[in-house]
């Protein structure tokens, strides 16, 4: 595709669409500020062991999921998406000050609880508002300016959160109230930049959310969904990653950079291996994002200088690329079309809660034997999901293959 075909369809992109681009730009600065430190603010500035780090990310990471079963099938049954997208980001907003002035876990605990509900509110309205301002012709590259945008913000959060630490000081808590700033801005940005487009008023309300549509889904589905639970023990929370920065021996103001180096490998990497998965087998590309995983999870075992932990991090980033897409693919081939919507939110319900699981083994393998041994058992189980791959080889390729 020639640049001028390209700089066109951007110019085609409704103007409500980089508005909410750009909300998520806000946020994701906002959010990675806060998530590339408090890690060490839990264990330096409050004493948190990493079990209970593991524990507060497990929660925080297995509560948007579940809020987001309901979130996007309540913006269907109420009409609405615009203002349950504010109510979302007003919570992520709200949140930030609360790890300002947080005296105790505690508090944070809500804090982060609190971000994530607001997560899981937004996230499935502010991507049907998307699909509803756009023509369907333009609706891919919409959907990827949006996810551009927002990786924008998840490159520049820790960058900002190097500058802040490095000027103030190791100051956590005036890092974490200037994260305010660009939350504040994103709310404001929705609710003032974006209208809600019509809707069909007379279309008869029914309640979205029945168990007969889960009995549905056939057993293509099921197995992606266990593939992806054991999947998700492997991959605990990325926390471990900056408190293994943390041990490494750098400055404190310089560990958000291993949370940079991530993002910044997957957000490379996502595009050329989302292509390669419409040629390549799924089940294959899989176990080789697992292969990385496994290689990552090996070298953060062992690798105790900044340089080969950057070398871990930036295999963890890439096994990320390689494998968050497809899963996503994976679910929406093995998925009757009719009940996609209800069949992603089993799916990541399944993954959140598991996750919780992983971080908490990870931390208390961390406490009580050490940092080689979380990443050992996260290798484990990288070694376990392929197995299991390769028990029923081909299970869950689409039906075109």
């Amino acid at each position: 595709m020639s640049t001028n075909v390209r700089t066109k369809i951007l110019h085609q992109i409704p103007r409500s669409v980089w508005i909410l681009g750009f909300v998520s730009l806000f946020m994701d600065i906002s959010s990675e500020i806060i998530h590339s430190l408090l890690p060490m603010f839990l264990m330096a500035s409050l004493g948190a062991s990493a079990t209970a780090i593991g524990v507060i990310e497990g929660i925080a990471e297995a509560t948007a999921p579940i809020v987001k079963v309901f979130s996007g099938t309540l913006s269907d049954y109420l009409g609405n998406r615009k203002w349950l997208a504010v109510a979302g980001y007003s919570l992520g907003a709200i949140s930030k000050p609360l790890f300002a002035i947080a005296p105790t876990i505690g508090v944070v605990v809500t804090a982060r609880v609190l971000d994530r509900v607001g997560k899981g509110v937004r996230g499935a309205p502010r991507d049907a508002l998307v699909a509803d301002i756009t023509p369907p012709q333009l609706r891919g590259a919409a959907f990827g300016l949006r996810q551009a945008l927002d990786t924008v913000g998840a490159f520049l959060g820790p960058l900002l959160a190097v500058v802040i630490m490095l000027a103030g000081s190791d100051n956590f808590r005036l890092a974490f109230w200037l994260a305010v700033i660009p939350g504040m801005l994103a709310v404001a940005l929705l609710t003032f930049g974006i209208s809600e487009p019509a809707h069909d008023t007379r279309a008869k309300r029914v309640n979205p959310v029945r168990w007969e549509n889960a009995k549905q889904l056939g057993r293509p589905y099921w197995w992606v969904v266990g593939i992806g639970g054991v999947f998700a023990l492997a991959r605990f929370s990325e926390a471990f990653l900056v408190l293994r920065a943390m041990g490494s021996g750098v400055p404190v103001a310089w560990v958000p950079l291993v949370m940079v180096a991530m993002n910044a490998v997957y957000a490379l990497s996502a595009y050329p291996f989302g292509k390669l998965a419409d040629r390549m087998s799924h089940t294959r590309l899989l176990i080789a994002g697992l292969v990385m995983l496994f290689a990552s999870d090996i070298v953060l075992a062992h690798g105790a200088h900044w340089t080969v932990l950057l070398i871990g991090v930036a295999l963890w980033g890439l096994h990320m690329g390689m494998t968050q897409g497809l899963l996503a693919t994976m679910v929406a081939h093995a998925a009757p079309a009719q009940l996609r919507g209800t069949a992603f939110g089993i799916f990541n319900l399944v993954s959140g809660i598991v996750t919780l699981g992983s971080s908490v083994i990870a931390g208390m393998l961390w406490d009580r034997v050490g940092a080689m041994a979380t990443f050992y058992a996260g290798a484990g189980f990288c070694v376990l999901t392929v197995l299991l791959l390769l028990s029923r080889r081909g299970a869950a390729r689409p039906s075109n293959r």
